[in-house]
């Protein structure tokens, strides 16, 4: 065990041997962190929280009430092998959220990046990979090997299909069910969700140039209004990339997607 001094932790919370907890890491009342954990500087964890698996986490993180991070993921197909969750640093989880583990079948770790906002009642599955600055309303979840790139967000009350892509600062509106990918900057809306254009008023859309945005305007409309098939969108995609540096991140997205993209 690696307590540092300047760590604290309630008395009737429970950290079993083998922890690494950080300076200034805070503990609250009847927490169970088990063996093989390690939290890094600064991160709260509230009360009756438990932590376990072969969890890391890193700085400044913000874990609510009741939640249940690292625990055993929910596929039949697992047998207790050591997989892993890796979430970094200045990540917000609300009460009574869930993050899984990976398996061996995907990426054999969850792995969650940085400044990510879950609200209360999360769930996120294994093998999900989660970029940076996303977001999550409450009681949403994302189902197993599920993408969801950086500034991507999920409204409320939302299920998203095991392996659908999010694309960069796509959004999903409260109670969507998506089942197939949805491209960057795309907003999608219903059951299940379908494209509603360009989020003209989000602020990552706001700060590009005018070049760019009509960039991605031009892309949605390949998409959605010309209904282009998928292989010429890659060829522009990829005839744009010396021109416009927004073209790696749909580069990225049609190379992770599989499952066809939402029409």
């Amino acid at each position: 065990m690696s307590i540092s001094p300047l760590a604290r932790v309630a008395s009737n919370s429970v950290v079993e041997p083998g922890v690494v907890l950080g300076a200034h890491v805070n503990i609250g009342p009847f927490c169970v962190i088990s063996t093989g954990v390690v939290i890094g500087e600064g991160t709260i964890v509230g009360s009756h929280s438990v932590i376990n698996g072969l969890t890391t986490i890193g700085r400044d993180n913000t874990i609510g009430q009741f939640a249940s991070i690292g625990e055993v993921n929910q596929d039949l197909k697992y047998a207790n092998e050591p997989t892993t969750l890796v979430i970094g640093d200045r990540n917000q989880i609300g009460n009574k959220s869930t993050i899984h583990r990976g398996t061996i079948q995907g990426h054999s770790t969850t792995r969650i990046g940085d400044d990510n906002r879950f609200l209360n009642g999360v769930h996120i599955g294994h093998d999900c990979v989660v970029g940076n600055a996303t977001f999550m309303g409450d009681n949403s979840g994302l189902a197993g090997h599920v993408v969801l790139d950086d500034g991507a967000q999920v409204g409320f009350m939302c299920a998203i299909h095991q392996f659908c892509v999010l694309g960069a600062h796509s959004r999903v509106a409260d109670q969507g069910g998506v089942v197939q990918d949805i491209p960057p900057f795309v907003m999608a809306d219903g059951n299940h969700a379908r494209p509603t254009g360009i989020d003209v008023n989000a602020r990552t859309f706001m700060a590009l140039d005018t070049r760019q945005q009509d960039f991605v305007h031009s892309l949605y409309s390949m998409l959605y209004q010309q209904s282009l098939p998928i292989d010429e969108v890659k060829i522009a995609v990829k005839a744009s990339l010396s021109d416009f540096a927004l073209a790696a991140v749909f580069e990225r997205f049609f190379a992770q997607s599989t499952r066809g993209i939402i029409r």
